[in-house]
């Protein structure tokens, strides 16, 4: 089952940021949020939940220290999940 992806401010403008230092990174990513939006639990992601302050997103992997944080969100009439992206970045700008 296919995922919508919803972007946040905050995550458009991590992605800005991110891109403009990183562009040889871009195709990478649209890869990955693909991927995401196709399965979520994709292995090569490495999807997991996080804890503590961040306990109810996930994060997955898009590369050696590229991380994305999302949110998981199920449309209560049609049962269907979306995908909040919230930020993208190393390991230590987004946790």
């Amino acid at each position: 089952m296919k995922r919508t992806l919803l972007k946040t401010k905050a995550f458009i403008k991590s992605a800005k940021n991110f891109i403009s230092s990183n562009p040889d990174k871009a195709a990478t990513i649209n890869i990955i949020l693909n991927t995401l939006s196709e399965n979520m639990y994709e292995p090569k992601l490495k999807t997991h939940k996080l804890k503590g302050i961040m306990t109810g997103l996930y994060a997955c992997s898009a590369g050696y220290d590229i991380r994305i944080v999302f949110e998981v969100i199920k449309d209560s009439k049609s049962g269907n999940e979306t995908i909040l992206l919230e930020a993208i970045g190393t390991h230590e700008e987004v946790y």
